[in-house]
């Protein structure tokens, strides 16, 4: 055999029994060897992370618990009201029933002097007296009650405060009409939130990321629920849009998400959460902004609560969805085996 055929061979050898190169996985490496190496590499890249991202990197298990204690307080909140009140929310005449008043020319009377009088006169009702502002300037006053006659509280008004009849406005709804509006409404709340998530079972068709997103939306809605309980905003049918726009915007994100961290084979499961969080944060913030921007700025009852509990609920959303479920999604993967 000549010098060049047996050098040859030496070279063939050598590139069957030895270690592939870095990166590569060559013939000469076994999967459980592969998969080491890959994971040796994702070590090294993800202890290049300092500061918040590190923080987040290394204690991601911890941080998970934030999520979880939002989300049982929510409940825990949510189930003494309805035990001391009988609902988990305070609910405006729109879906309750009663009077709205809304008084154009208020002159010199303010809400505080306005309020004060009609809890003097209609003691133990259940009413509430608010500003309309249009860019810091009271142009009107509105007054809601739910268990008043329409009729008494127009001769309080014009008998005590000089109000004619063409300075306000009211409008009545029936409690049983309201009671039906609620019920349809909350129906058409829990449809679309089972068809969104017969929608991400089908598209992921893998257990463990369907039930994170569902349970990401899920927290989005009860915690939102919550805090808006607790801030004592009476709910109204703009309200009940806005937790329909929230389940769209949840979802949104989260489906950005697992989209990226499943389907991309690139980097390491943390570098594609990174990946996607440039993209779902930008899309959180930018909402926000706009959002906050509607809400200084508009002199609508409606408007101000549907940005209220959209703003809120986004907020909620980073959480969730950037915590809670990419825990969720770093769990399941690192829990499978190497192919």
């Amino acid at each position: 055999m000549s010098r060049k055929s047996r050098f040859k061979r030496m070279l063939r050898r050598q590139q069957e029994y030895a270690p592939a190169d870095e990166g590569t996985g060559g013939a000469g490496q076994t999967p459980d060897a592969t998969h080491e190496h890959q994971e040796r590499h994702a070590h090294a890249r993800r202890s290049e992370h300092a500061g918040f991202l590190g923080f987040f990197d290394s204690n991601w298990k911890l941080l998970m618990t934030i999520p979880l204690a939002m989300l049982i307080v929510a409940l825990l909140f949510l189930s003494a009201k309805f035990a001391m009140t009988g609902d988990v929310i305070d609910k405006g005449v729109s879906l309750k029933g009663g009077v709205t008043i809304t008084i154009a020319e208020i002159g010199d009377l303010t809400v505080l002097t306005l309020e004060e009088g009609l809890r003097s006169r209609f003691a133990g009702s259940d009413l509430s007296v608010r500003s309309i502002s249009q860019a810091g300037t009271p142009i009107g006053i509105i007054i809601e009650a739910t268990d008043i006659d329409p009729r008494d509280l127009s001769d309080h008004l014009e008998g005590r405060y000089g109000l004619g009849p063409d300075s306000y406005s009211v409008e009545t709804m029936g409690s049983s009409l309201g009671a039906s509006f609620f019920k349809e409404t909350i129906i058409a709340v829990l449809i679309a939130f089972v068809f969104m998530g017969i929608v991400v079972i089908l598209y992921f068709k893998n257990f463990v990321p369907s039930v994170a997103v569902i349970l990401a939306a899920f927290s989005d809605i009860v915690v939102t629920l919550a805090v808006i309980s607790a801030l004592g905003i009476k709910l109204s049918t703009g309200g009940v849009a806005a937790f329909l726009m929230l389940i769209g915007y949840s979802v949104d994100t989260d489906m950005l998400l697992t989209t990226r961290v499943l389907k991309k084979k690139e980097g390491s499961v943390f570098e594609r959460i990174l990946g996607a969080a440039k993209t779902g944060l930008t899309m959180n913030v930018t909402t926000m902004i706009a959002i906050s921007v509607a809400l200084i700025f508009t002199d609508s009852e409606v408007i101000g609560q549907i940005m209220t509990i959209l703003l809120i609920g986004l907020f909620v959303d980073i959480i969730n969805t950037w915590i809670q479920n990419a825990g969720i999604l770093r769990w399941y993967l690192e829990r499978k085996k190497p192919e």
